[in-house]
Formats: C-alpha cells, sequence, structure tokens
C-alpha cells in the first residue's frame, strides 16, 4: 500500500466530535463511532466492519502516517470531508505491532451482536459494537507482538508519604506469562529500580506524574511513562481489590506488603482488568522481592557494561548475547532476569553453581536434556492466551508439545541424584497430571489450524458423531451413493436413481413402469413417500433421505459445533492445572538456564567460582567474555588474559584499590569492565571467564567508563560524567565494587586532576569501597605513598623502531606517559600534524616546572590540606613563533600561494620583535 499526505482540511479533534452538535449531524453508524472514540480519547479505535478495522477523522490521519496506509475519506460531516483508513482485520496483528512500537495504543472495538438482530430493529439499525480490548505496550499477549526472548512487563509505580521520606511501591506483570512481582524502592534508587526490570509501560498517578519533584524521573523514561486517574493507586482500598481479583477472604497468605507495595499492586491489576474488560488473565500471587536480595547496579553502569544490549541498542555485542545458550524462548527470558538481578545471598548463588557443575559432570545426559528442550513451546503464553479467549488449537498444541516435553526430561533423570535446585524443578515436571497428555494427544490432531473457527484441529476417530459429520460433510456424494444402491437393492428397482435440485432438495426418481415396488402395499407407501409425478417418472421421498439431507445440510455447523464443544472441554481441563502448567514451565526454564550455562562454561573454557561473604576478590587470568569471543570468531589472536586482586591486604578488613595507569588503545576500559562483567556472572550463579575467582559479595556495582552528553537536559559530557561520579561517591560501601575511568578528563587538566585526587582519597578512606580508577593523571600515582590499599599498576607496552607496540598485559607499576600521539597516527591523523604536536610534547615536557604531585603529598593526612593561594606557571621555555612556524613549514608540500603567504608571515613575525 502507498503512503498520500492527509487530506486537505483540519480533521476535527475528538473533544470536537464529543460535542452535542457533532453526534447530532452524524449518520447513526458515525454516531457510533464518536460515541466510542469519546469514550476512549487517547487510544486509536479500531472500529470493526466486516473484515476490515476502519479507523476515522484523526485516527485516520494518524494511522496512515505512521503506517505508510492509503489515506481515503467516507461521506461527509459537519460540512469536513472524513479521513478514513483501514486494516484487514486477518493481517491486524502486523499493524498492531507497528503502532505499539511507535508508543500508540489501540482500542479494538468489534461487533457484538449479529447483523440479524440487528434488522429487527429496522432497516436503518446499526449493528452494536463495543471496546473489547485496549492494546496497550504493556499488556500485549500475541506472539507477533512479542519478541521470545524478552519479558514485556507493565509496571505500576506508586508513591506513599508518610511522615519521612517518601517511599515508592513498584509491581510489575507479565501478563503473557502471569508473572507478578512487587518490591518496595526509595526516591534514591528508584531509576535503577525500574531499569533493572525495563517495563514496556509504566503507569504512574497523574498527581505523581506532573509532580515538580518527579519531572526528571520521567523526562529519563520518556513514553513509558503513561499518567493514569490517582484513584487506581488509592491504598486504602488497595488490599480489598486485590483480595477480590485473586478471590480470597485476606492477603494473609500471599505475604506482608507495604502500603506503598499494596497500591501499586492494586493499581496493577485494575489497569490490566480496565485494558482486558471481561477476560481475565492467570495471573500469579504477587512476590515480594526482598530488598538488598539482588544486586544493585544504577542506570549507568547498566548501560556502561552493555548487559543487555550494546550503547547503540544492538542486542549483538551485548554479554547476554554472549552468553545465552538457551534453547527456548522461556529460558532466555529466564536468562535475562538472572543477569538483570545477580543475588547476593552467597547460598542460593552457590545453589546455582552446584547446579551447573552437576550438568557438566554429565554432558551426555546434559546434550540429551537441550535436545528435549527444542521441543518446548512457550507453554506460559499459550496458556494466557487461551484464559483470555484469544488462543486457539495451536496453543493447546503448545501446552501438549510441552507436557510431553517435560514428561521425557523429567523420566529421563531416572536414578540421577542431581543437586537440590534440579531436584525440585524435576520434581515440578513430575506433578503435572498424565490426564492433560493423554487427553490432548488423544482428542488434538497431530495438524492443527491457527483459529478456532477453521476447525479441524480434533484427531479423526476420537468422536465417532464428529466423524460422520465429517463424512457427510466431505464425501456426501459417497453417501448418497451408497444409499441410492441400498434402495435399488431393496426394491429391485435397478434403474433407481437420488437426484437432487433446488426446489425439492434430495428425491428419489425412477419410471413409471418401475414405481410399483414404491406404490404397492401399506408398507411401501408407508416407506416412500410420494412427492411428484412427472410425464415419464415419479419421484420420492424417504424420512431416512430426508434426514440425511438435513444432516448434509447442516453438517459442516455441526462438526464444527462439536469441535468447538470440544476445545471447550480441552481449554477446561487446561485452565483447572493451570498452577501445574506454569510450574513445569517454570521448572523447564530453570533447566534450561541451567544446561545453557554448563554448555557456555564447557564451550568457553568458565572456572567456577568461589562466591563468600568475605571481601574477597581475586581474579586469575580472567577475560573479557564478549570481546574473547569476538576475537575468536575474527580469527584474531587470541584474548590476553590478566589477574585482577583488590582483596583486603594484610589484616585490613576493606577491598584494596587499584590505579590503573596506561597508554590509550592498552586495553584499560576492558581490563576495568571485564572485572564487573565477572563478578554479575558469578553472582547470577554462571562460571566465569577466569583461570581462577574468588569473590565476596558485591552489594553495589558501580562503573563510570566512557564519554556521554545529555543535551537534552543541558548537560555536557563533563556534567553527566560529574553527576554519576558524584552518585557513585555517595552510595558505594565497603561492600560495593566501583570501576571508574578518566574521572576529571573533560575539564582543564588541573581542575581534573584535582578531582581525580580527591575522588581517589574519598574512595579510599570514606566510602573504604574494592575499586579499579584508570587515569592518565600520572601524578596521582604519588598517592600510593601515603594510602596503604592503593596499589600502583599499568597497562604494558613495548617500543620499537619508533613504533609502540600494545600487550594489553596489566602489570605492577606505573606508566610514565600515555602514548596518545602514536595513538592519532595510527587514527589517520596528517603527518605534519603528527610531526608538530611531537614536537610540541617535547618542549613541554622538557620545561622545569614544579610537580603538583609532590607538593600534594607533603599536605596529608587526607583531608587536612588549607586553601593557598594558586600561583600561576611560570611560563615554559621554548621556541619562539618564528622558530614555530620555520619548523611546520614543508616546501615540498606548499603551493606557490601558500610559500607567499608564509614568507609574510614571517616578515611580520621578525617586525614583531618575536625573531630569536
Amino acid at each position: 500500500m502507498t503512503h498520500q499526505p492527509p487530506l486537505s482540511q483540519e480533521t476535527l479533534s475528538t473533544a470536537e466530535l464529543a460535542t452535542s452538535e457533532s453526534r447530532a449531524s452524524a449518520t447513526p453508524m458515525m454516531e457510533q463511532f464518536i460515541e466510542i472514540k469519546a469514550a476512549n480519547p487517547d487510544s486509536l479505535l479500531f472500529y470493526r466492519m466486516g473484515d476490515f478495522y476502519e479507523l476515522f477523522f484523526g485516527d485516520a490521519v494518524d494511522a496512515s502516517r505512521a503506517l505508510g496506509i492509503t489515506l481515503t475519506k467516507r461521506g461527509q460531516h459537519l460540512g469536513q470531508d472524513i479521513p478514513m483508513c483501514g486494516v484487514p482485520v486477518h493481517a491486524a496483528d502486523d499493524y498492531l505491532q507497528r503502532l505499539i512500537r511507535l508508543g500508540f495504543r489501540v482500542a479494538v472495538c468489534e461487533q457484538v451482536e449479529d447483523p440479524a438482530e440487528s434488522k429487527k430493529r429496522g432497516g436503518k439499525s446499526v449493528v452494536k459494537r463495543d471496546v473489547v480490548r485496549l492494546v496497550t505496550p504493556g499488556t500485549l499477549t500475541e506472539d507477533k507482538l512479542l519478541s521470545p526472548s524478552e519479558s514485556n512487563f507493565l509496571m505500576a509505580m506508586a508513591r506513599v508519604r508518610g511522615s519521612g521520606e517518601a517511599q515508592f511501591g513498584l509491581a510489575w506483570i507479565e501478563i503473557s506469562t502471569g508473572a507478578f512481582h512487587v518490591t518496595e524502592s526509595n526516591q534514591t534508587r528508584l531509576l535503577s529500580d525500574i531499569l533493572r526490570i525495563e517495563p514496556s509501560e509504566l503507569i504512574v498517578a497523574e498527581g505523581v506524574f506532573h509532580d515538580p519533584e518527579m519531572r526528571q524521573l520521567m523526562d529519563q523514561l520518556g513514553r513509558v511513562a503513561v499518567p493514569q486517574p490517582q484513584v487506581l493507586f488509592d491504598s486504602a482500598t488497595a488490599e480489598g481489590r486485590i483480595a477480590r481479583f485473586f478471590d480470597v477472604a485476606s492477603l494473609d497468605g500471599f505475604g506482608s506488603f507495604s502500603r506503598a507495595e499494596l497500591a501499586a499492586a492494586s493499581a496493577a491489576i485494575t489497569y490490566v482488568e480496565k485494558t482486558q474488560f471481561a477476560e481475565r488473565p492467570p495471573l500469579g500471587r504477587p512476590e515480594r522481592e526482598r530488598d538488598g536480595a539482588s544486586l544493585f547496579i544504577d542506570p549507568a553502569t547498566r548501560a556502561n557494561l552493555e548487559l543487555i544490549r550494546t550503547l547503540s541498542g544492538e542486542r549483538q555485542g551485548s554479554l547476554l548475547k554472549a552468553i545465552d545458550r538457551t534453547v527456548t524462548g522461556g529460558g532466555a527470558r529466564r536468562l535475562s532476569d538472572w543477569l538483570m538481578s545477580p543475588l547476593t545471598d552467597p547460598e542460593r548463588i552457590n545453589a546455582r553453581l552446584d547446579d551447573v557443575s552437576w550438568l557438566m559432570s554429565e554432558p551426555g545426559f546434559t546434550d540429551n536434556v537441550r535436545l528435549a528442550l527444542r521441543s518446548v513451546s512457550d507453554m506460559p503464553r499459550a496458556l494466557s492466551r487461551l484464559a483470555l479467549n484469544r488462543g486457539g488449537p495451536r496453543d493447546l498444541q503448545a501446552i501438549l508439545a510441552g507436557v510431553e516435553a517435560a514428561t521425557a526430561i523429567a523420566a529421563s533423570f531416572g536414578d540421577r541424584r542431581p543437586p537440590a535446585g534440579i531436584q525440585a524443578a524435576v520434581a515440578a515436571l513430575e506433578a503435572l497430571p498424565d490426564m492433560l497428555r493423554t487427553e490432548l494427544s488423544a482428542c488434538l490432531a497431530d495438524e492443527t489450524p491457527l483459529l478456532k473457527r477453521d476447525g479441524g484441529f480434533v484427531r479423526a476417530g476420537h468422536n465417532a458423531e464428529l466423524d460422520e459429520l465429517r463424512a457427510l460433510r466431505d464425501e456426501s456424494r459417497r453417501v448418497i451413493a451408497g444409499l441410492q444402491l441400498a434402495y435399488a437393492e431393496e426394491t429391485g428397482v435397478r434403474a433407481l436413481k437420488i437426484r437432487h435440485n433446488n426446489v425439492l432438495g434430495y428425491f428419489i426418481e425412477v419410471t413409471a413402469p418401475n414405481a410399483g415396488p414404491l406404490t404397492e402395499g401399506d408398507a411401501a407407501r408407508g416407506r416412500f413417500i410420494h412427492r411428484q409425478t412427472m410425464a415419464n417418472a415419479m419421484r420420492f421421498t424417504t424420512t431416512e433421505l430426508s434426514d440425511l439431507e438435513t444432516r448434509i445440510a447442516n453438517a459442516a455447523d455441526q462438526a464444527l459445533a462439536i469441535e468447538f464443544e470440544l476445545f471447550d472441554s480441552m481449554l477446561s481441563m487446561v485452565a483447572s492445572q493451570a498452577d501445574a502448567i506454569k510450574a513445569a514451565a517454570d521448572a523447564l526454564s530453570a533447566i534450561d538456564v541451567l544446561a545453557g550455562l554448563a554448555a557456555l562454561a564447557e564451550e568457553q573454557g568458565y572456572v567456577r567460582p568461589t562466591v563468600d561473604t568475605s571481601l574477597a576478590f581475586d581474579i586469575v587470568a580472567g577475560r573479557h567474555p564478549v570481546v574473547e569471543q569476538a576475537l575468536r570468531r575474527q580469527a584474531q589472536q587470541p584474548f590476553v588474559a590478566n589477574d585482577c586482586c583488590l582483596s583486603p591486604p594484610g589484616t585490613e578488613k576493606t577491598g584494596a584499590i587499584w590505579l590503573l595507569t596506561g597508554p590509550n588503545m592498552g586495553g584499560k576500559s576492558t581490563f576495568l569492565r571485564q572485572n564487573a562483567l565477572i563478578a554479575i556472572m558469578a553472582q547470577m550463579g554462571s562460571f566465569v571467564p577466569a583461570g581462577s575467582a574468588h569473590i565476596g559479595i558485591v552489594d553495589r556495582l558501580f562503573s563510570r567508563v566512557g564519554a556521554s552528553d545529555d543535551l537534552a537536559r543541558g548537560r555536557s559530557t563533563f556534567m553527566v560524567e560529574m553527576v554519576e561520579t558524584a552518585a557513585i561517591l555517595n552510595q558505594a560501601s565497603e561492600r560495593s565494587l566501583v570501576i571508574l575511568d578518566e574521572i576529571g578528563r573533560g575539564t582543564a587538566t588541573f581542575d581534573g586532576l584535582s578531582i581525580a585526587w580527591a575522588a581517589v582519597e574519598h574512595l579510599h578512606e570514606t566510602n573504604r569501597c574494592r575499586g579499579l580508577f584508570a587515569t592518565h593523571f600520572h601524578e596521582l600515582t604519588a598517592l600510593s605513598e601515603k594510602l596503604p590499599r592503593l596499589a600502583k599498576a599499568t597497562m604494558k607496552v613495548k617500543e620499537w623502531e619508533n613504533e609502540v607496540v600494545f600487550l594489553h598485559e596489566v602489570g605492577p607499576g606505573a606508566a610514565d606517559r600515555s602514548y596518545g600521539i602514536q595513538v592519532a597516527r595510527l587514527a589517520g591523523l596528517p603527518e605534519a600534524v603528527v610531526a608538530r604536536a611531537k614536537h610540541v610534547l617535547a618542549q613541554l615536557e622538557s620545561s622545569e616546572r614544579e610537580n603538583p604531585a609532590d607538593r600534594l603529598i607533603d599536605e596529608l593526612p587526607l583531608f587536612a590540606a588549607q586553601v593557598k593561594r594558586a600561583q600561576p606557571p611560570a611560563p615554559p621555555k621554548g621556541p619562539s613563533p618564528f622558530e614555530e612556524l620555520v619548523d611546520t613549514l614543508n616546501p615540498d608540500e606548499m603551493t606557490p600561494r601558500e610559500a607567499m603567504e608564509a614568507l609574510y608571515t614571517l616578515k611580520r613575525l621578525k617586525a614583531d620583535g618575536s625573531r630569536p
């Protein structure tokens, strides 16, 4: 379809359409549209008309632009053409997907009565229509609208003000699987908690959404955040609303929740009911996440470390893509959850590591399990669609495939005794009732249609009446021929025929001379009922033939009705076992993740980390999981492994900080990131890319790597850097791991050095955390003389024939220079610029200036330095402007004009006294 510009007239707004004048002048159909649109002003209205969803007025203009479809018109309203466009019902999901991705919400309006009923009210009566569903980013269930490997969460955020600081409750639901979680948050970590979940849609009370205190947060979340009426977030009625939804007397059996958590959970449930109307998704009971149960990772760190996607928004190149070896959609989503929320409980972490270790010890068995998992379809999403009355035969087929795979996988364990985590998963698989598998497999055909209305999804031989009706529908000629033969044999009239016309339907026809056996005697006349006498033939019927005719005529409808009954029967059976199915699906996804991590560890040579409650951080031969795999794919030289020990030195009870110096392109940023990624992988329960690893639990991970700006909010690159650094210095604890790269490089040299200097002191003395601090301020290395837990490390290089070779090795000591000019040359700067830069650098390095670090060291103990008036540095001794210009001239590359201009410049410098 082609795109056309919108109609020339200005179309009416929703408010203008809703006026009494507008409705009074509308046709009955337009009046109905306007009334329904007025009730859904914030959504595009998909108005069902036959085989199309039509859009009118402003909705049509917006949709045609967004979808690139033809904009037409249908009649006039208030003197203006009515813009119209439409999409076919059978392709609606594709268009919905595009609209949702563009940020639209869609109200789906269906016909809710038979057209024949509307005709009884009069010839001009309009078929009743009503909105049956609001399609929003967080309430999607269709396969075409969802990514199999990504969760799609709807989140509600509630704020409760008390005597102290305001508390926030977060509740998030994946309507497509029924997952339901709640937690409490505060102003400091609110954005981090939201981005950890990555909701597709966040609903917020209107008062909170427009509160100036929340403006910054709302801006950062963008169109994900949607304001909703305050009544949805009423904490006073929240408990009652949740109890009614789950049909329980009280929430005591669900656990203990704060007011903020209850308000958020209630809002999420109410919004689901609001968007799904009469349908009810199979939500699980809300599970409360304990504060501190997962590793806190702030938004900047998540972005810098590229956990789920790269800074450019791509999955390729992220840590998730590098470690994902899952084979099911549920497993991929679970792996993402584990990666985004690493644990902080060593017992739970080691339980996962035990499971991975056991699966690695049974390689052949694990391969077979992973092969069986490939046949597992997405049972939770199929179950949700069935519960919402959007499912079809293939969703039942998905349940059956999942149940059969679960049964086979559970049986394959036999007498094996896996660790407790896998044992619990196997128990959930074994808990599936065998009746579910046997009934579904007996009823469902091997090949099923997408839609229930198409029929043909019940297995042949399952229902005798259905088989007979299908035979009548599909083989009516053969059935009639068989009956004709039976009548001919019964009467002895070989010329007897069964014929059909539009007036009599099916009838028996014999020639007049042969009609005797059908008319003579009471028995014959009672059996063969005379219908019509022709000039040379007579026509009869029988009760059996009339019944057969009726059955043939109704066979298709009756067959479909029986299939619908059997579908509803299977649906009821599946619904009755919903909890067992979801538990089994959860178990299968856990087994998939664990088996995938085992395969990853075997494939990449990862080792089991030691994770405990100490403050240790000792990585031997650590590697960057993403970079290592990229080098291997490109058949380049192998990744250079490096050690990193931030464990408390000697009798210290707090971890060490490494001050990392070295050249650009030497691998500092890669080294920083790899250690942070190793910590995350260890605490999510994965083996890690290292020779060995001992990690004491990290409670918070902070990373300040790279340069970016936020111009929309008036923040320069340096301002963003300082905001992120401030968050680290204000929040890091002794259990935290802090990764800092090039702090202070975005401003003047001495300003930046001062900030970096003070930041190192603060990390050492106040935060007392484990950390890696990379810098080009070589003066900072002087701090290691007075800060006992500060160690110097550097990226090694070699110089050969005026070239620098980056070894990518980390060793003790400090770099004496950054080799920036060499990197500039590699980047392709003109040779003249490189030569000039070398000359200037030589002059700067030869100037006799006081080293500011020597003076600052004498001012320790820390934070006791007195403010002194800064003295301007003496001007460096170097070449005059005259000499500088002469050094840059290259006569061989100069045009005559350039040579003339240079000559005039030299004469002017001489006249100014710049010549030595």
